[in-house]
């Protein structure tokens, strides 16, 4: 079973789309943000799922949040596919899968990297979990989701 409401998150550092350490320990205190696993660059689901953030990357600013995107794919891929899209959120290179490890993600249809999306509050704990193939509701479920610390 994955992560659930009320974990917190484990901590890890990814390079980003130009090859530069990110660290999540840098985004917890400061504020609220979504990480979305996917599985693949390119591919229609997951070009629509990033466009999706894309397009309502704003509204998500205006409450606080940030946005972080992460599959296996090299930063080269990200790189491309952040610019060829005008993604204006952080995507993050997980060749190895360690970090979808550390989030116990399975795969989706058996041979798919799963697609899930969690809403982290700015003290790093999960205030939603969403794991579903069908790209166009992440966003959805993320935006409507509370970013206010549960206390």
């Amino acid at each position: 079973m994955g992560l659930k409401v009320g974990d917190k998150i484990p901590f890890f550092t990814l390079p980003d789309s130009e090859g530069r350490p990110f660290s999540v320990k840098d985004i917890i205190g400061k504020q609220a943000f979504v990480v979305y696993f996917y599985p693949k660059n390119n591919t229609p689901g997951c070009t629509k799922e990033a466009c999706d953030f894309r397009d309502s990357y704003e509204d998500f600013k205006k409450l606080g949040a940030e946005v972080i995107g992460i599959s296996a794919d090299s930063v080269k891929s990200h790189s491309r596919f952040g610019k060829k899209h005008d993604l204006p959120f952080i995507l993050l290179s997980d060749s190895n899968n360690v970090v979808r490890k550390q989030f116990k993600i399975k795969n989706s249809l058996l041979l798919l990297p799963g697609r899930e999306t969690y809403v982290v509050d700015e003290k790093g704990t999960i205030l939603m979990v969403y794991n579903s193939i069908n790209a166009s509701e992440h966003m959805k479920r993320a935006l409507k989701a509370s970013f206010v610390s549960k206390e």
